[in-house]
C-alpha cells in the first residue's frame, strides 16, 4: 500500500508535535533522556536535540540505552526519558522496563511506530508495538500520525503532562507512550526566531507527585501494642532507598524497643552516622544459617520496612517461625512476601510511620525491658564479625569477602556503591561490616536479573550527584559490556570492579553442581568463558587493569578515584578456594556461636 503525500500545511506535522511532546516533559520535570539511533524515531530525536534545558545520552543499542536509563532515574530520583525507533529496537528496551516496574523507577518510554496502514502488511522495522509491554508499565498510550491540528497539539502537551504524572505517582514506574509517524520524517531547518515550546507549562500547570502516604492510626496502634506486649521482636529492613533521616529514626526506634535492626545493605541502614549507636546486625545471613542458633533467636514480631530481603538463611528462619507476628511496611502497598506469613501489611512511607511509632511509646513512658534478647543478638553479630576476621587472618588470599571489605573501605563518603545481582549481593549482604561512613548503595533487585547492571550503574555515574563504584561479577559484566561504549562516548567517570571466576560461581552454591557431569554441570550451569576481561574494556574505551593481589587492588581503588572516565578493576577469583573460604567462615561462625549443629551452606 502506498502512503499518501502529505499536504503542505502537515508536512512538518510530526516536528511540531514531537517539539509540543518533548516541550511539556521538559516542563513537566524530565531533564533527561536517553536516545538511540534510529530513521522513524528522527521527530522526536530532533525535538529532543532542539530543546533547551536537556541533557540528551546517545547510545548505540536500545538494551545498554534503558538500563542506563534506569540507573540515572534512580540516581536523581526524577523521571528520565526514552527514546527508540520501530520493531525489534523497542522490544530491547523490555529488560530495562520490567526492572523499572518492579523496583519502581520512573521511566518515560517513547518509542516510534510505522502508521497504522503499514502495519501487517510486510513493510520493514514493523512490529506490533500496542501494549509491547504488557503488564509492566503504569500507562500505556498510543497516537494517531500527528496532522496539522491545534487539537494535536493539545493533545501532546496532555500527553506529556499525563504520563509524567502517572509515572512519578505512588507506585512510580514506566509509562509507554507508542507514536506512529507518516513521511516525511525529516525536520524544517532551524531558524534563529523559532520558539523552544509553542506553549510551555507553568509551574503551576506541571503534575505534581503523590504527597508522603501517612500511616493510620490504628497502625502506629497496633505496632506499639506489639512493641509493649511481644519483647522479642526484630526490625528486618531489606533493599529501600528512604528519605534522609530514616536511619536515625530506625535506630531510635530499635534502642527503645529493644529490637536488633537486621540491615541489608541496600536497605541504607548498615552504613552511615547512626550507626554508632544502633543495634545493627551485619551478620545475620551467616550465623542463622545454624539451626540451633536460629531456633535460640526466633522472634515474636517482625517488623519488615523494604521490599523482601536478599538473604535466604533469613527466609528459612523466618518459614521456621510460623508463630511470629509480621508487619510489612511499603508505601504503596506491594506485597513483597514470598512465603505467604505476613500477619499486616502497612501502606505508609517507612520514616513517617517510625517517627509516629517511636512518637507514641515515648509519650507513653515506654521502656524496654532488658532480658537479655537484644544483648543475645549483640553478642551474637559481635562473635560472628570477629570469626570472619580471624578466617580472612589465615587465609591473606584476595577473594570475595576480603575484597568486598577493601571496595567499601575505599569508598568516598556519601559514594554510590552499585552492587550486581547472583553472588556480588550475596556476598556484600554477608562481608559488608557496619560503618559510620554514609554510603548509598543500590542494587536492581526488582527483578533480580543480572542483564544491564553496568548501563544502569554507569547511569547513576552519569547524573553527577556523588561518585560510583559498580561491583559485579564476570557473567554479568560480559553481558553488558557495550555498556562501556556509552560510557566512552559520552565522558562518564565510573570505578568498576569485576570478580572473575570464569563462569556462574553461584551454581556451585546450589544443590545443582552435586550432580556434577551427569547434568553437565560445567557446560550448562558453570558456563565457563576464558575471556581476558581487561583487553576486552580496555578496546571499549575503559582503564582497565587485572588486579593480582590485596595491595594492588587497595592502590588501584585509590588510583581509579582520581581517573578520569571509566576504571575496570579485573579480581581473578580461583573458584575452588572461592567456595572452600566461604564454607570455612560459615563453620568458624558456628563454632564462634557454639552451635553443635552443622551449618547450611546453601546461597
Amino acid at each position: 500500500m502506498s502512503q499518501s503525500a502529505p499536504t503542505p500545511s502537515d508536512s512538518h506535522a510530526n516536528h511540531r508535535f514531537a517539539t509540543e511532546l518533548v516541550g511539556a516533559l521538559r516542563d513537566a520535570g524530565v531533564r533527561h533522556v536517553c536516545v538511540c539511533p534510529g530513521s522513524r524515531s528522527a521527530p522526536l530525536t530532533v525535538a529532543w536535540v532542539r530543546q533547551s534545558g536537556m541533557r540528551c545520552w546517545s547510545h548505540l543499542d536500545e538494551r545498554s540505552a534503558g538500563f542506563f536509563g534506569l540507573g540515572l532515574s534512580r540516581a536523581l530520583g526524577e523521571p528520565v526519558a526514552l527514546v527508540c525507533t520501530s520493531g525489534t529496537a523497542a522490544a530491547n528496551f523490555h529488560p530495562a522496563v520490567i526492572e523499572a516496574h518492579y523496583s519502581r523507577v520512573p521511566l518515560i518510554v517513547l518509542t516510534a511506530d510505522r502508521p497504522p496502514e503499514l502495519r501487517e502488511w510486510g513493510a520493514g522495522q514493523t512490529i506490533d508495538q500496542v501494549r509491547l509491554y504488557g503488564p509492566h508499565v503504569r500507562w500505556f498510550a498510543e497516537t494517531a500520525p500527528p496532522d496539522a491540528s491545534e487539537a494535536c497539539l493539545r493533545h501532546a502537551r496532555a500527553l506529556a503532562l499525563r504520563a509524567v504524572s502517572v509515572s512519578t505517582s505512588a507506585p512510580a514506574g514506566p509509562v509507554h507512550l507508542n507514536l506512529p509517524f507518516r513521511e516525511p520524517l525529516d525536520p524544517p531547518p532551524l531558524e534563529p526566531t523559532d520558539p523552544v515550546s509553542t506553549n510551555p507549562a507553568s509551574p503551576a500547570e506541571r503534575p505534581l507527585t503523590d504527597p508522603l502516604r501517612l500511616p493510620a492510626p490504628s497502625d502506629v496502634d497496633a505496632l506499639a501494642n506489639c512493641a509493649r506486649q511481644r519483647r522479642r521482636g526484630v526490625i528486618r529492613a531489606g533493599p529501600l532507598d528512604a528519605a534522609p533521616g530514616f536511619g536515625r529514626v530506625v535506630a531510635d526506634l530499635a534502642r527503645i524497643t529493644g529490637w536488633p535492626i537486621l540491615a541489608e545493605p541496600t536497605s541504607q541502614l548498615r552504613r552511615g552516622p547512626h550507626t554508632t549507636d544502633a543495634p545493627i546486625i551485619a551478620s545475620s545471613d551467616l550465623f542463622l544459617r545454624d539451626e540451633a542458633l536460629s531456633t535460640r533467636l526466633a522472634p515474636e514480631v517482625v517488623l519488615q520496612l523494604g521490599d523482601a530481603p536478599t538473604s535466604k538463611a533469613q527466609r528459612l528462619w523466618l518459614e521456621g517461625t510460623p508463630s511470629a507476628q509480621r508487619i510489612h511496611v511499603d508505601p504503596d502497598g506491594v506485597w513483597h512476601d514470598p512465603s505467604h506469613q505476613a500477619w499486616r501489611f502497612v501502606r505508609a512511607d517507612p520514616l513517617t510511620l517510625c517517627s509516629n511509632l517511636l512518637e507514641a511509646l515515648q509519650s507513653t513512658g515506654f521502656e524496654r525491658v532488658k532480658d537479655g534478647w537484644l544483648e543475645e543478638w549483640l553478642a551474637v553479630e559481635e562473635r560472628s564479625q570477629a570469626a570472619v576476621a580471624r578466617v580472612l587472618e589465615q587465609d591473606t588470599g584476595l577473594l570475595e569477602p576480603r575484597a568486598v571489605r577493601e571496595i567499601a573501605s575505599s569508598c568516598p563518603d556519601d559514594a554510590i556503591l552499585y552492587v550486581s545481582n547472583s553472588m556480588p549481593v550475596r556476598d556484600l549482604d554477608s562481608f559488608l561490616p557496619v560503618g559510620a561512613d554514609p554510603l548509598r548503595i543500590l542494587c536492581n533487585r526488582g527483578a533480580n536479573g543480572i542483564d544491564g547492571v553496568t548501563s544502569s550503574a554507569l547511569g547513576a555515574a552519569a547524573a553527577g550527584v556523588a561518585p560510583v563504584l559498580l561491583l559485579t561479577g564476570d557473567l554479568a559484566f560480559i553481558h553488558d559490556v557495550g555498556g562501556l561504549l556509552t560510557a566512552a562516548r559520552n565522558g562518564v567517570r565510573a570505578t568498576i570492579v569485576v570478580f572473575d571466576n570464569d563462569g556462574g560461581g553461584i551454581f556451585s552454591y546450589l544443590p545443582i553442581a552435586r550432580h556434577g557431569e551427569s547434568v553437565a554441570f560445567e557446560e550448562h550451569f558453570r558456563t565457563p568463558h576464558g575471556i581476558d576481561l581487561a583487553p576486552v574494556a580496555q578496546s571499549l574505551g575503559a582503564n582497565a587493569i587485572r588486579v593480582e593481589s590485596t595491595q594492588h587492588l587497595r592502590a588501584e581503588l585509590k588510583a581509579a578515584w582520581d581517573k578520569t572516565g571509566t576504571s575496570v578493576l579485573v579480581v581473578p577469583v580461583d573458584r575452588e578456594r572461592s567456595l572452600a573460604q566461604h564454607r570455612e567462615i560459615t563453620r568458624a561462625v558456628a563454632l564462634a556461636n557454639a552451635s553443635p549443629n552443622p551449618p547450611r551452606t546453601e546461597a
